[in-house]
């Protein structure tokens, strides 16, 4: 048996950029962050059967590998050229769907482990890679590439990708103070609402004009950690938000803008949705003194997301071969 687990991630700024139809013609660059909330993947050699038996929100139980339902399941066994006679198990400590990263952290864990099954040494770079020729080229996913590369390598970096697709990996090497500071300062809290991000993100890739200032405030955000200015960060979220709420009016909601409104006056600098938007995880950056803030999320009926940064990346945890 082997056992894989991948972080997902928080977005700090320039999200949406890593989008092919954004970064083809003008560039990606953004700021990202793995958190220590996980998918773990297992994949087991069935001694003496021969078929698939596939474990997530739903059981599948296949002969051949063309069969299965799952669709990241499916192409990361025809990607790896994994055949049958094995068992594979997924569990997250995030529901899916709620702009953390799930699926690009399930894929890369996946792959992770199926290339380990098969005795084979893959990178961080190739790995996120394959994950995104599954997502984007082979089912044509509207998505980007931040998900797959931050739940591969991990930390807290600078991403860029230029005309062509190549991507280029810059870990930000914060001060351990600065670390801390955010991890005391930026809080999460989860929303209990549940999205299909890919209509947002069709439509989010049309919006050029505002990407560009997206793009613009994620350079400034990345200045602005380097410097350990988390109010000018917090300010920059709350302007993040302002222009991402124009793109769709599926990224809020009048629940939401209430929320984001109280945070606001219980002391939060700023905020946004993560991942797509509409649902999902709200996060909120607060310098000062925070009990005022929890009390009224509490009193809102939000779940405070307790989190550290992961610097490790995808990884092995356990390899019984």
């Amino acid at each position: 048996m082997i056992i894989t687990r991948s972080p997902f991630r928080i977005s700090l700024g320039g999200g949406g950029t890593d989008l092919p139809s954004y970064y083809t013609k003008h560039g990606c660059s953004l700021i990202t962050a793995a958190i220590d909330k996980y998918m773990y993947v297992s994949v087991n050699k069935l001694a003496v059967e021969d078929f698939i038996r596939l474990k997530y929100s739903q059981t599948e139980k296949v002969e051949r590998v063309g069969e299965l339902q799952h669709e990241l399941a499916r192409e990361s066994l025809k990607l790896t050229g994994t055949k049958t006679g094995l068992e594979i198990a997924s569990m997250a400590d995030i529901p899916a769907g709620t702009g953390l990263g799930s699926s690009g952290s399930y894929t890369v864990a996946l792959l992770k482990a199926l290339h380990t099954l098969k005795k084979e040494v893959i990178s961080a770079e190739k790995l996120a890679e394959e994950a995104c020729y599954i997502e984007m080229d082979i089912l044509g996913k509207p998505v980007g590439k931040q998900d797959q590369y931050i739940a591969s390598f991990g930390g807290i970096i600078q991403m860029k990708i230029d005309k062509k697709g190549n991507v280029e990996i810059k870990p930000l090497n914060l001060p351990l103070g600065v670390i801390k500071g955010l991890e005391n300062d930026i809080l999460l809290w989860y929303t209990d609402i549940r999205r299909e991000s890919y209509k947002i993100l069709k439509e989010k890739s049309k919006k050029i004009r505002m990407l560009n200032k997206i793009k613009e405030i994620g350079e400034a955000s990345r200045i602005a950690l380097q410097n350990g200015n988390t109010e000018l960060f917090g300010r920059l979220l709350d302007r993040h938000w302002r222009i991402k709420k124009t793109i769709s009016d599926k990224i809020s909601s009048s629940k939401i803008d209430y929320w984001y409104e109280i945070a606001k006056k219980s002391g939060a600098i700023g905020g946004k949705i993560m991942g797509a938007g509409g649902g999902g995880f709200f996060m909120f950056c607060c310098p000062g003194n925070k009990k005022f803030l929890r009390e009224k999320m509490k009193e809102e009926g939000l779940k405070e997301l307790d989190w550290r940064f992961d610097f490790e990346g995808t990884k092995i945890l356990a390899n019984f071969d």
